[in-house]
């Protein structure tokens, strides 16, 4: 079916994937620039964020909340831990859950380059007013969750 703007509901589906997709590569590309500033990859980026954030972590539950598959978590892990950020702790009620923690040297590189991370985060989307964001927000949220659910 024919729509206002001379699509048709695939022709526009399309075209929303391609310019969806094309946005999110150059935003990637731009924080991945900015986190390489630091010696960091975006997995070791997110992990350290979510520890410095959040606490304490299981590396179980890593992946998943920073949509990382189970066996390049022990690799990142082993990396930030190789470089003093964080340290694993062993769970002393269940000796087959391993937490990780983020180091006195880890928090202190987070203090540091976490807020030029928001600058650079803010600065990305300044072509968006707050009512935009809040737009996108709330369509993208609407969009994953229907694909979510086609997936379950």
């Amino acid at each position: 079916m024919k729509q206002d703007n001379g699509y048709s509901d695939t022709n526009l589906a399309l075209k929303l994937f391609i310019v969806l997709s094309r946005a999110n590569r150059s935003i990637s590309d731009l924080v991945e620039q900015d986190i390489k500033r630091y010696n960091l990859n975006p997995t070791e980026f997110a992990v350290l964020e979510l520890l410095f954030h959040k606490g304490d972590q299981p590396i179980q539950h890593i992946g998943k909340k920073v949509l990382l598959a189970s066996g390049s978590i022990t690799y990142v892990v082993d990396k930030l831990e190789n470089k003093n950020l964080i340290k694993r702790i062993s769970c002393p009620k269940d000796r087959r859950v391993t937490y990780t923690s983020i180091t006195e040297d880890g928090v202190k590189l987070m203090e540091e380059i976490f807020p030029k991370h928001e600058e650079e985060i803010t600065r990305i989307f300044s072509s968006l007013d707050n009512q935009e964001k809040m737009t996108m927000i709330e369509l993208l949220k609407k969009l994953g969750l229907q694909v979510e659910n086609k997936e379950s």
